[in-house]
């Protein structure tokens, strides 16, 4: 009957019973909790006597999750009802992502913090397929599927990193698809010609004018310009060498990202012009003067942070009377919307001036072998932003 032990063997073996307190532990109102059935397994595990226990709203669940309890054990997998999901998220974002930069770290912290409402609670041994589809998709109602999609990478990766410390048996996260979220992210966005030639002129009085000639002619990512050594362009025979980026192991994006490309007539120009002007700040600095070979420095020839890049370029945008709701990457897109629009260039040279591969996205697959110096975007941009900024100059002029 109910209450009574349901099966007991000989001492070691397995138990299966019914609670009739259910999850309720309040004396007053137990009575009326519907009560659960519960498992329990004895071991001797390193000379001491370890008891495990299971729970489910039926019989036969409880015996399924004993099998598979025994199964974990058998292969040497520890699991706790303490250690929750919550717990697995923490120590593999403060032990499993080494050489990470903290940048990386928080994105991670930040996306999976709406599953631990949902899910954060579950004992990692308890969690299903079922309840990290539930959570993805109820996230999913008002984030991006780029939003879901990381979450859900993160998590799959978590529960990997406890499964190699042994701490869960096999990985629910890794057997289901990502969700498709229903919130739409920021769209890419490009510059038309003229906002193009607009910008190219306002920048004309802005220290940071070499950086929007640069991401406006050839492409280059605001992480790699950033990271841009002076070292690696060459003013005489008018080539840079995309090779690294701000990313914390220093190196591009992915391996196969390393460009070397043709700088327009405009480009060269303005790193002249950036060169001298850096040669000033530097004298004027004197012993506080750090250096760090960069092109694209503080007064003071530290690094530039991201943010010290978008309030530069929301100044030269609303100089240029283009609007102020344009990001630093908005200018690689324009580049690559002024090629394929004005330039003639196929589309497969488009994709290797910006370093991808796949010209249906050019934003994720990349090429795997380096290119020699590509010219086709020299030329191109020279004759159409030239043109274009001597319009913007006549026009004002009149």
């Amino acid at each position: 009957m109910p209450g009574e032990v349901q099966r007991r063997g000989r001492r070691g073996a397995d138990a299966i019973y019914f609670d009739h307190r259910g999850q309720c532990r309040d004396p007053e109102h137990h009575r009326h909790c519907p009560g659960r059935w519960r498992g329990a397994v004895s071991r001797i595990e390193d000379g001491k006597r370890v008891r495990r226990k299971v729970s489910g709203r039926i019989k036969s669940e409880v015996k399924d999750r004993l099998k598979a309890l025994h199964e974990e054990l058998d292969q040497g997998v520890k699991p706790s009802a303490s250690y929750k999901v919550a717990d697995v998220l923490t120590d593999w974002l403060e032990h499993g992502l080494d050489g990470r930069s903290p940048k990386t770290v928080s994105t991670y912290r930040e996306v999976t913090a709406p599953l631990l409402p949902l899910i954060g609670d579950i004992p990692l041994r308890d969690l299903t397929a079922a309840d990290v589809r539930a959570a993805l998709t109820r996230i999913g109602a008002t984030r991006s599927s780029r939003t879901v999609t990381i979450a859900h990478q993160v998590l799959t990766r978590a529960i990997r990193h406890a499964e190699a410390n042994d701490l869960v048996r096999r990985n629910v996260a890794a057997l289901i698809r990502a969700p498709r979220g229903g919130a739409r992210g920021r769209p890419s966005r490009a510059l038309n010609l003229g906002q193009a030639a607009a910008l190219l002129e306002a920048a004309h009085r802005y220290r940071l004018q070499a950086y929007v000639v640069l991401s406006l002619t050839i492409g280059i990512r605001s992480e790699e310009a950033r990271a841009l050594p002076w070292d690696h362009v060459d003013l005489d025979a008018g080539t840079i060498s995309v090779w690294r980026s701000v990313r914390a192991h220093g190196d591009v994006k992915t391996r196969t990202s390393r460009r070397t490309l043709a700088l327009p007539e405009m480009a060269v120009q303005a790193l002249r012009e950036h060169q001298e002007l850096q040669r000033q700040e530097r004298l004027n600095a004197g012993p506080l003067w750090h250096e760090h070979g960069l092109v694209f420095a503080s007064t003071l020839g530290t690094p530039l942070d991201r943010s010290h890049v978008r309030r530069s370029l929301k100044l030269i945008c609303r100089s240029a009377g283009i609007g102020e709701d344009w990001a630093p990457r908005d200018l690689r897109h324009t580049f690559v919307s002024i090629m394929s629009a004005h330039g003639d260039v196929p589309v497969e040279e488009i994709a290797r001036l910006t370093g991808h591969s796949d010209i249906r996205t050019t934003e994720t697959v990349y090429r795997h072998e380096l290119r020699p110096v590509i010219r086709t975007g020299a030329g191109v941009m020279d004759r159409l932003l030239a043109e274009n900024t001597e319009s913007v100059i006549d026009s004002a002029a009149d």
